[in-house]
């Protein structure tokens, strides 16, 4: 796994379209559910992962767009260095959008909350999150977050075809972790 970046996001209770008693709430890359901070794109300060280089950059939009901080969560993301074409059935190597600089300040303290599987169909920013978007959770072992508990986990259930037909692929696997400020 290698640093992906941040994004600050609110937190959304499990909605009624996940039936997984196990889950509780969202933790996802995706902001489908549990939506980013601010529509922060037009700003240009994202990285090429499309998150935060630092939880810093993110300061200036806040403050621009009126975000409310006390509604917000911190979290930092590490991706697997490749991606699962479905067509294909295949890893292939991933990579950052090379035209924006991807250069992370790892946190001092965080904790793993588990692993999201994302869809990245246009190559450059992360889409859906099928196990939250498409209630993929309900067929699948998942956590209180909707997230796979391990890596393995992610990556045996694309390998299996779990995520065939949810959402356009090519996937890849991101480590979901909160920062503790």
């Amino acid at each position: 796994m290698i640093p992906a970046g941040y994004m600050l996001k609110t937190v959304s209770a499990k909605p009624a379209s996940i039936k997984s008693s196990a889950v509780t709430d969202i933790h996802s890359l995706s902001g489908c559910i549990s939506t980013n901070f601010a529509d922060y794109v037009g700003h240009w300060r994202h990285n090429g992962y499309w998150l935060f280089n630092r939880p810093a950059d993110m300061d200036e939009i806040v403050e621009q767009t009126g975000a409310d901080r006390s509604k917000l969560t911190l979290f930092y993301f590490e991706v697997y260095e490749q991606e699962f074409d479905d067509d294909a059935k295949v890893w292939v190597a991933a990579a950052p959008e090379a035209s924006f600089q991807t250069k992370i300040e790892k946190p001092s303290r965080s904790r793993l909350m588990g692993f999201d599987v994302t869809s990245f169909s246009a190559g450059s920013s992360p889409e859906c999150s099928p196990l939250s978007c498409n209630a993929l959770a309900d067929g699948m072992k998942v956590n209180e977050h909707c997230l796979f508990e391990t890596f393995e986990d992610a990556k045996a259930a694309l390998e299996s075809g779990r995520f065939d037909n949810s959402e356009p692929g090519p996937f890849r696997i991101f480590a979901v972790y909160v920062v503790d400020r």
